[in-house]
């Protein structure tokens, strides 16, 4: 197990180098001055689309507008709102936060181009089905000679959309909250993991295989309600200690260029950490929210291009935030401390201003969000999967899914971020390679579809 952890540790090191950190970043600044800023001047057309008033029934595709942004949003809004802004605040200190926002706006950018694209050049799978995703828009728009790098991004995408750090988390706040007055202290800690991931894994295979699907309909209607719980508790907590907020805002300016505090003072350590953690929380430039708009009912790829790019926004400028401000609000955060880390900071953060209720609301929280991503994962997935050897395969892909949330329940957190990120990163390679030798279609169907619009005049 050490020698899988400093491989983790490694690995991720490896991959998360400067020439990533320029194609992820450089690709988001090179994403928004070539667009001119289109998708950001008609964001109110954007919200329009979302709200339906575009809606095209007849068109090819599986999913609404709304339904995609929100598949997309259950994927990413959860435990790397909730637990990884806190392993970014431990790591890389309160400047993390604002490589985060930042990493986030230039995000919003790659969101347009690559959803763009994901319905631009939708494929088909081996039964003939509309199919959206890196893989397909590099094969479709690239030609057959690319496709090693569509390959390459499916066979990572089998690794990178493991349910191993929502169900580590998960199991961590039901051990450490739900049922720290049942397990014995001197319980085997190991042991009790496994039985809990075992339990989740049993959870997750009734939905996933498809044997009470009422489960995954009433999920999917709580999660909003727990969204907005959560928002307001993290508020209340932010509210009772406003005095803070004007010296935690400071500090996360005046930390984000404070290289020496971070990771023993190598020079963009702490950039990197924001870009790792905003790219675990909204996935940006990863490839996996293009499968998801990829299934939408649209023929006009903008479309879609456009209410993809609201999901970091609201998921990493809104909630990451709101996390990370209640975080340091409520006097839980210590830049000197690494010993508690993830969820359970937050745990502690709710615990210190609300001490009965605040950690069953986080508990019933963590749950459903964890739950939620656990079932939208598996859908990235057996996308990859079914690319990579047929659609009639790609349900093989949740046998193997639903073993590693017993795995990620009982092995270490640091470990499981470490893979994840190093794996992001591989994933992110033939994502940005493709959208970025795409851009002028992109761009070309902007400025046509603004004109059409009767939003911009045709240059």
């Amino acid at each position: 197990m050490e020698m899988f952890e400093n491989f983790c540790a490694s690995f991720s090191a490896f991959a998360w180098g400067t020439p990533l950190l320029i194609l992820l970043l450089g690709g988001g600044l090179f994403f928004m001055i070539y667009s001119r800023f289109l998708p950001f001047r008609y964001l109110k057309h954007a919200i329009d689309v979302l709200r339906g008033k575009y809606d095209d029934n007849a068109a090819e595709g599986d999913i609404d507008h709304y339904e995609a942004l929100s598949g997309a949003i259950a994927a990413t809004v959860g435990m790397g709102n909730i637990s990884g802004v806190a392993v970014a605040l431990v790591m890389g200190g309160p400047g993390a936060l604002f490589w985060m926002w930042m990493s986030a706006l230039l995000g919003m950018a790659t969101k347009f181009f690559t959803c763009t694209l994901a319905v631009m050049y939708r494929g088909h799978d081996s039964h003939g089905h509309a199919e959206g995703g890196p893989m397909y828009y590099i094969e479709e728009g690239l030609g057959k000679k690319w496709k090693p790098l569509a390959v390459f991004f499916a066979a990572a995408g089998l690794l990178g959309v493991t349910p191993m750090f929502q169900a580590n988390q998960l199991t961590e706040v039901i051990r450490t909250v739900v049922l720290k007055d049942v397990i014995p202290v001197t319980a085997d800690t190991t042991m009790i993991n496994f039985i809990i991931g075992v339990v989740i894994m049993i959870v997750v295979s009734i939905v996933i295989f498809g044997g009470i699907e009422r489960i995954g309909k009433v999920a999917g209607k709580l999660v909003p309600v727990m969204v907005v719980i959560y928002v307001v508790a993290v508020l209340g907590i932010i509210g009772l200690n406003i005095d803070k907020l004007p010296s935690i805002i400071s500090s996360i300016f005046t930390e984000a260029f404070n290289f020496e505090s971070v990771a023993g003072g190598a020079f963009g350590a702490v950039i990197i950490i924001g870009a790792k953690r905003a790219a675990f929380s909204n996935e940006a430039g990863i490839g996996t929210a293009p499968m998801m708009h990829g299934a939408a009912k649209t023929d006009e790829p903008v479309r879609e291009g456009l209410v993809a790019m609201i999901g970091p926004f609201i998921d990493t400028i809104v909630v990451c935030t709101m996390t990370a401000l209640a975080i340091m609000a409520s006097g839980v955060y210590d830049p000197n401390a690494v010993n508690v880390q993830g969820v359970m900071l937050t745990t502690q953060a709710f615990s210190a201003v609300y001490p009965t209720m605040g950690p069953i609301i986080l508990s019933v929280c963590v749950l459903f969000f964890a739950l939620t991503t656990l079932f939208s994962f598996s859908y990235y997935g057996t996308k990859c999967l079914g690319y990579l050897i047929g659609a009639d395969k790609k349900h093989y892909f949740n046998y193997y899914y639903v073993i590693l949330i017993v795995v990620g329940s009982v092995i270490k957190l640091e470990a499981i971020i470490n893979l994840i990120d190093g794996v992001y990163a591989t994933m992110a390679i033939p994502t940005m390679i493709g959208a970025l030798l795409l851009a002028p279609k992109v761009r070309e169907a902007a400025v046509d579809y603004f004109h059409r619009m009767d939003l911009i005049d045709k240059k």
